[in-house]
């Protein structure tokens, strides 16, 4: 009998796999989720919307547009909205990208990228990172052919942690032809507190083909509403928007979002809350002998090799997420949680010596 057949392109695509469920929602560090619940207002605002369920959200996201206007001083004809970040880019790519073209980006990173870009029908580039977990940004720009027409850098890097440099993102920025568009993924960026760091609104500001990415779901604790955003020139920032289905935001989302941009101070509190639990973890597991790379990010990277997935097993009640021959992301969690995950850690280097 013969049955429908997908795209040959599906062939070699993996399924998302999400992070591992635990015994409780403060176990799991698996998934770089906000701790916290959302910020003051945000559910009795997006509440209200719960008794417009049965309207369409507003397709142009008019209120979701105005507030990041005038969060960061552009038109808003710069903006373009998704259920997320990685749907932004999914967009994005599908905007910009043919069979026979090619995406470059850094390995190990985001484990969508190759996904999104295999479904374009492009080819997708992976330069692997440096020793300290970096990326490489000379080799990428060598990796950059006449087929290349998207770039992706992640600062911070998911799932490793570092921050990519403003000097060395300028140098990159420079060898780059101009009609190739560079993502800059920064959907974690309200945690980086290196000054050095590289700021994708600032190489936006100085370069056409810069595209910014955001997000709701990790600092301002929106996971679940799934809204997160592109900041570009008008011009790239349209063609994201004719690739997004219609009415893909809810308004539920919308409006919690734009609570949550009015609840700065708030945020920031949070966000210092974790960034503070970050440096205590670093500094716990490395006195504890591991090789932690530094990170600006809500998580922590451990290089593990062939003992992620054993590592991994051994956390429970904590779930991390293993990438199996490579190493561990673990989130930062509750204080408490953050104890237990290492104490679980110390007990394993107990057991495994280096």
């Amino acid at each position: 009998m013969t049955t429908p057949r997908a795209r040959k392109a599906l062939d070699g695509i993996p399924v998302y796999r999400p992070g591992k469920a635990a015994h409780s929602e403060d176990h799991k560090l698996s998934s770089n989720e906000n701790p916290y619940a959302p910020l003051p207002g945000v559910v009795e605002r997006a509440s209200a919307e719960l008794a417009r369920m049965n309207r369409y959200p507003d397709a142009g996201m008019t209120d979701l547009y105005r507030a990041l206007s005038d969060r960061f001083g552009l038109t808003t004809d710069h903006f373009a909205a998704g259920t997320g970040s990685v749907a932004v880019l999914f967009a994005l790519l599908t905007a910009h990208l043919e069979d026979g073209d090619e995406i470059v980006h850094a390995w190990r990173s985001f484990e969508a990228y190759p996904i999104a870009a295999d479904l374009t029908g492009a080819r997708s580039v992976r330069v692997p990172l440096r020793a300290d977990a970096t990326h490489d940004l000379d080799a990428m720009a060598a990796a950059v052919t006449e087929r290349t027409k998207v770039v992706l850098v992640c600062t911070p890097n998911n799932p490793t942690g570092p921050v990519v440099s403003a000097s060395a993102l300028a140098d990159f920025l420079a060898a780059v032809p101009d009609h190739v568009l560079v993502v800059v993924d920064e959907a974690y960026v309200e945690f980086v507190r290196d000054p050095g760091a590289a700021s994708g609104l600032a190489a936006l500001a100085g370069h056409d083909n810069v595209v910014v990415l955001r997000t709701f779901s990790k600092a301002y604790g929106l996971a679940g509403l799934r809204i997160g955003y592109a900041i570009a020139r008008p011009e790239v920032a349209i063609s994201i928007r004719k690739a997004t289905p219609p009415f893909a935001v809810s308004d539920l989302a919308q409006v919690a979002a734009v609570a949550s941009l009015e609840s700065q101070a708030a945020l920031d509190e949070r966000v210092e809350a974790i960034v503070q639990e970050r440096i205590a973890m670093v500094a716990a597991l490395r006195q504890q002998g591991w090789d932690v790379p530094d990170t600006e990010a809500n998580f922590v990277w451990l290089p593990l090799g062939d003992d992620a997935l054993d590592f991994a097993a051994a956390c429970d009640p904590v779930s991390v997420r293993p990438f199996a021959g490579e190493g561990v992301r673990i989130s930062v969690g509750t204080p408490e949680v953050n104890a237990e995950l290492v104490s679980l850690a110390a007990a394993w280097r107990e057991q495994h010596p280096a």
